[in-house]
């Protein structure tokens, strides 16, 4: 099997906030050509990095918002969010949680830091990933997965080595939690110093990872540290990574969905027409109500 090589590392770029409970790092899309369709089906990822957010009495986050085309994915690696949505769904995802939601045909939205959380303060790093769908799926009924760490298949690595965690897709012969409605493989790594795994997707997939916690060595090679992210060329079909410290790895790979991409705010669609009509039933109230 042939090795699939690192292209590029990328620094962290410069953080931004999302409303006043996420401070970021946009990685996709971003410079370097690392544009919706490179990393397709992964159209956006947003890293909150390790952040230490003060007591407050009044919850930080992102009021009500729209979404529709695709499915937002956010991973807590620490605090806690409280989102709800117009379908009715709510909840908490708290560390070592997964938030699947498919945005689809359209849905209104808002999340913040969780009361005791924000009431304490702490640490707080996520990452929300947002992954398309393709064209037949788009406008189909939002679902929501709620996955918690308990719920998540696990594959222990000989010698105390560490944990793949499978949220998507598969690893050996572990099968991912999450549903989705193209081929998406998801994975945290969580290796222990000098511990090492191998990967193998497609040479056409699009991959990468994102490097959470401690630093990584890439086919023996390459050195990528804590909040870097690593892109991986389309050829070949093997990596592996050995934890130079203990560290949490993000592995994304998944099936390029060859379709046009028309994307405004928090509207991915095929087309501008999908992207105005996207607008008009927001405003006509079709994606239902959220208070604020």
């Amino acid at each position: 099997m042939k090795t699939k090589n690192i292209e590029l590392v990328l620094a962290p770029p410069p953080p931004h906030m999302v409303g006043d409970g996420f401070r970021v790092h946009n990685f996709i899309p971003s410079g370097y050509h690392l544009d919706m369709k490179r990393m397709s089906p992964f159209i956006m990822m947003d890293y909150n990095s390790k952040f230490y957010f003060p007591p407050t009495d009044q919850p930080r986050g992102v009021s009500v918002h729209p979404h529709r085309g695709f499915e937002t994915v956010t991973i807590a690696y620490k605090g806690k969010v409280a989102h709800h949505d117009s379908s009715g769904n709510s909840g908490i995802i708290g560390e070592g949680d997964v938030q699947w939601m498919t945005a689809a045909s359209g849905i209104l939205h808002k999340e913040y830091h969780e009361e005791e959380f924000s009431k304490n303060g702490g640490d707080f790093q996520m990452v929300q990933l947002w992954v398309n769908l393709p064209a037949k799926d788009k406008m189909s009924i939002p679902k929501y997965q709620g996955i918690t760490n308990d719920q998540i298949n696990k594959l222990e690595l000989p010698d105390n080595g560490g944990v793949i965690e499978v949220i998507a897709g598969e690893y050996e012969n572990a099968k991912g939690s999450a549903s989705t409605f193209t081929p998406v493989h998801l994975l945290n790594a969580k290796l222990s110093k000098g511990a090492k795994a191998s990967f193998h997707f497609p040479a056409n997939y699009n991959t990468a990872l994102l490097v959470i916690e401690g630093s990584i060595k890439v086919n023996d090679s390459k050195n990528v540290p804590a909040d870097h992210f690593a892109l991986f060329e389309n050829e070949g079909e093997e990596f592996t990574i050995e934890a130079t410290e203990n560290a949490i790895v993000l592995i994304l790979s998944g099936e390029p969905i060859n379709e046009p991409i028309a994307a405004h705010g928090p509207f991915v669609m095929n087309t501008q027409a999908e992207i105005m009509q996207a607008f008009n039933d927001v405003n006509m109230g079709k994606f239902g109500y959220l208070e604020e």
